[in-house]
C-alpha cells in the first residue's frame, strides 16, 4: 500500500523517507541490544552481590554518536575491569602474590585505608582502631582481629555494623566493647564462574533482525 502511494505521489520523498526510517531503526536497534548486553552482565554481577562499583564498570557505546543514525550502526560492550571479568568467567584461582595470605576484608572493616586505597592490612588505620592481632585457627581460616573495638549492633538486620573509633570512656570502663575480625586470611580463592559474555553478546548480536523490523515498524507510524 505504501509502494503503490509512493508511486502515485512522490517516489523520491518515499525512498527518502524510507532510507531515514531504516538508518534510525538499525541504529536504535543496536542501541537496544547492546544496552540490554551490558545491563544483563550488571545483573549478574549483582545477582551475585557483587558491588554496585564493579557492575557500572560494564559500558556500551553506540556508533555513529552525536544523534546521528547509519545502516551500518555498530556497539561496543567492555569493561573497565577487564581482568576481574576475566576470572569472573573463567573461575580463575588467585593466590597471594607474596605466597602467604590473602587478607579478605569483613563487613566490619573500614573501606578504605589511612591512604584512601582500597582497605588492606599494610594501610589499617590501626592509630584509629587499635592494633590488628593475628589469630591462628587450626582447620579453618586464620584471622586478624582489633581488640577492645566499638561496633553498632542492627537488630533490625541482626548483625554487625562498622565498626567505629571508642570513646575515652569506653576505652576506660570496657563498656560496649569487644573483639572484631577485619580480615580472613586465606592462601587462596576460587573466584566464582558467573559471566559467559561471548554467549551473551552472541544471542545480543542474533536479535539485531528483529529489532530493526520492529523499530521500522514503529517509526513509519
Amino acid at each position: 500500500m505504501r509502494l503503490k502511494a509512493a508511486i502515485k505521489g512522490d517516489l523520491d520523498k518515499f525512498l527518502k523517507e524510507e532510507i531515514k526510517n531504516g538508518k534510525k531503526a538499525s541504529t536504535q536497534a543496536v542501541r537496544t541490544a547492546a544496552n540490554r548486553l551490558k545491563l544483563k552482565q550488571r545483573q549478574k554481577l549483582a545477582n551475585n552481590r557483587m558491588s554496585r562499583r564493579l557492575q557500572n564498570t560494564w559500558r556500551a557505546d553506540v556508533y555513529p554518536q552525536g544523534g546521528k543514525t547509519s545502516f551500518r550502526a555498530a556497539a561496543n560492550v567492555y569493561t573497565k575491569a577487564p581482568h576481574i571479568m576475566e576470572g569472573l568467567e573463567k573461575g580463575s584461582l588467585i593466590k597471594s602474590s607474596n605466597g602467604m595470605f590473602l587478607a579478605i576484608p569483613t563487613p566490619q572493616a573500614p573501606k578504605l585505608g589511612k591512604d584512601r586505597k582500597k582497605i588492606s592490612p599494610s594501610n589499617f588505620p590501626e592509630h584509629k582502631f587499635g592494633r590488628l592481632r593475628f589469630v591462628y585457627r587450626r582447620g579453618g581460616p586464620s584471622l586478624l582481629v582489633v581488640d577492645n573495638a566499638a561496633v553498632s549492633y542492627s537488630q533490625k538486620r541482626g548483625s554487625f555494623g562498622r565498626v567505629r573509633s571508642a570513646s575515652n570512656r569506653a576505652r576506660n570502663t570496657g563498656k560496649g566493647l569487644s573483639t572484631v575480625v577485619m580480615f580472613i586470611l586465606v592462601p587462596q580463592v576460587r573466584m566464582p564462574k558467573i559471566l559467559n559474555f561471548e554467549q551473551d553478546a552472541a544471542l545480543a548480536q542474533n536479535s539485531i533482525p528483529n529489532l530493526i523490523l520492529r523499530k521500522w515498524k514503529d517509526n513509519i507510524k
